[in-house]
């Protein structure tokens, strides 16, 4: 029953998360250390939950749905990439601003974009089994994209080792884990148990990430707002750009309404909380780089929840041709 009753609420739950955290954060400034601290864990721990429900071992379904694959594919590592490359010269002169950006920007969501896609009445299911590869490509060509928008004299001043230590620790080490228990609850009770709790778990984990998240966040966020809101507007262009990119992808690919939705919100939506600890572990000289991720998840998660509002009305998403 509450756990019906937190998936029929949850975009709504996730805002009041947001704001517990907001508050908590901004009349308590001493805590965000303390915060911080549990940020590994926790996101770890939603990954987890994130990778368990996405079918890991199930991506031939996805590779087979070759339309719906290869709309979500172009607009997300071919149309996105430009569009992000063109939003990243207004903060080039900030390597911070720059890398924070390019961040967020260019690694689509697999996560609560699932959530939007289903309520504005996309094909949530199609894009649930083509997160695997979603991700997978997005980490392949990060690297790659990093050093080609930005310079190779920008991601030079990378360290290398914490990034590599979290992209460990909170990527493949949950990655590997939801797959493993995947294929064991094929065959054992006590692991379908496991898979089923933590399932059940990922609205309340969510919701406890981004409390997390922002409440350890935001003080900073306050204080360096000067520096921040020049990435506010280019945020909102990001979507308003990205959904019609989305659009334009599923109806060159002729797919039927709730895909050519599903491939808008997928060009939408950014991979927020998975990247947000790759930030964290960028030098001290880049501490704008994680404040930059958090913004743009404030700024989206109000943003996604108008563009529902407007693409479940019917009045971006006309029917695809005969």
């Amino acid at each position: 029953m509450i756990v019906a009753w937190w998936d029929r609420h949850q975009v709504a739950l996730y805002l009041a998360a947001i704001v517990l955290g907001a508050v908590l954060g901004g009349a308590l400034p001493g805590i965000a250390p303390a915060l911080e601290r549990t940020i590994t864990p926790v996101l770890a721990l939603l990954l987890f939950a994130t990778f368990l429900g996405v079918p890991i071992v199930q991506v031939g379904r996805a590779v087979r749905d070759v339309r719906f694959l290869a709309a979500a594919l172009a607009v997300n590592f071919l149309a996105v990439p430009v569009l992000v490359w063109g939003l990243s010269r207004f903060v080039a002169d900030d390597r911070g601003l720059l890398l924070g950006l390019l961040l967020v920007l260019l690694t689509p969501c697999v996560d609560y974009v699932i959530v939007f896609t289903g309520l504005a009445g996309g094909a949530a299911d199609r894009l649930v089994a083509v997160a695997p590869v979603l991700m997978l490509v997005q980490l392949l060509l990060l690297p790659v994209f990093l050093p080609l928008i930005a310079g190779p004299e920008v991601v030079r001043v990378v360290e290398a080792g914490p990034f590599a230590q979290a992209f460990l620790v909170l990527i493949v080490l949950p990655l590997t884990a939801a797959s493993v228990l995947q294929l064991l609850s094929r065959r054992h009770g006590a692991a379908r148990r496991v898979e089923s709790v933590t399932s059940a778990a990922m609205v309340p984990l969510m919701m406890l990430t981004l409390a997390v998240v922002v409440g350890s966040q935001i003080a900073a966020v306050g204080s360096r707002a000067a520096d921040l809101v020049r990435l506010v507007p280019l945020y909102l262009v990001f979507v308003l750009v990205a959904a019609p990119l989305g659009l334009l992808a599923g109806r060159a690919a002729r797919l039927d309404v709730p895909g050519t939705r599903a491939v808008l919100f997928s060009a939408s939506t950014r991979n927020s909380l998975v990247v947000l600890p790759l930030a964290l572990a960028l030098p001290t000289a880049l501490d704008l780089a994680p404040l930059a991720v958090v913004t743009q998840t404030l700024v989206e998660l109000v943003a996604l929840v108008l563009l529902v509002r407007v693409v479940s009305a019917g009045r971006s998403v006309p029917p695809v041709p005969a």
